[in-house]
């Protein structure tokens, strides 16, 4: 036949197929790892020890890293809600505390403007005797400061038989001051508890890894003397992954199996 004679390479993309081999990829999310963990360890509970493809101490690693890779992942997630369901109350309370160190400022101002009040008044609250503006409060740390230093300055003029300010008058302040504060101690015990419960995570990650590296480590070793596709599928009946990368999908559809995915 022609293309015989011509010695062209014809069938070269064909074998081409065999040099674009899947890799092997470890689980990356939380997700991924929970689902490889019980994939071998429900492949250890259908199959006696004598036939599992990884040691019976791997399948013990499993058995005490699962349900505390479960309790972190739940813990962190339950913690980082707790903690966006609480930010909704605190945001309003630090809006309203805002407004009324704002206006207090404000009206302190006026009445220095108008005359009712001397412009060394200022000088009780921390506010320079030239300084018209209210300050930023863009921050909580200058909203926890000059809620203090207005509730203790008008506190020193009200020792001294000065007319207190009013509309809004400190007491009202204090109200809604000390109600930002709690709500704000409180929202910083929920961050550090979510942060405690990322760190612990993070541990528990990088135990959850070696065990899942060990345990396809020896399930690729057990498959070893089998061809490529068949080991690959007796691999993945253990959790393991295998994917194409995107390159080589258009190569390898003829030998792609089910459980073999593509990445970028």
């Amino acid at each position: 036949m022609s293309y015989i004679r011509t010695g062209q390479p014809v069938f070269q993309p064909f074998v081409n197929n065999f040099t674009n081999m899947p890799y092997r990829r470890l689980p990356n999310t939380d997700s991924a790892r929970l689902k490889s963990l019980k994939s071998a360890y429900d492949r250890g509970m259908d199959l006696p020890p004598f036939q599992l493809a990884f040691s019976p101490n791997s399948y013990r690693k499993i058995q005490s890293v699962l349900p505390t890779f479960e309790s972190a992942i739940y813990e962190h997630r339950n913690s980082l809600n707790i903690q966006s369901e609480k930010n909704k109350e605190y945001q309003k309370r630090l809006r309203k505390v805002r407004l009324y160190i704002s206006h207090f400022i404000q009206v302190v101002n006026m009445a220095i403007s108008r005359g009712d009040l001397k412009e060394d008044t200022r000088e009780y609250f921390g506010l320079d005797d030239e300084e018209k503006k209210v300050p930023t409060l863009s921050s909580e740390e200058e909203i926890i400061n000059w809620g203090q230093q207005l509730i203790d300055g008008e506190r020193k003029r009200q020792t001294k038989g000065l007319s207190p300010i009013t509309n809004p008058t400190i007491g009202v302040l204090s109200v809604h001051y000390d109600k930002f504060l709690e709500y704000h101690n409180y929202q910083k015990s929920l961050k550090n508890r979510s942060q405690r419960a990322q760190d612990e995570l993070n541990a528990k990650r990088e135990q959850v890894d070696g065990v899942i590296q060990q345990i396809w480590n020896e399930v690729e070793n057990a498959f070893n003397d089998l061809p490529e596709e068949m080991k690959r599928e007796k691999a993945s009946e253990y959790g393991l992954v295998y994917v194409f990368r995107k390159s080589e999908l258009n190569n390898a559809n003829l030998f792609q199996t089910p459980r073999i995915g593509g990445t970028g």
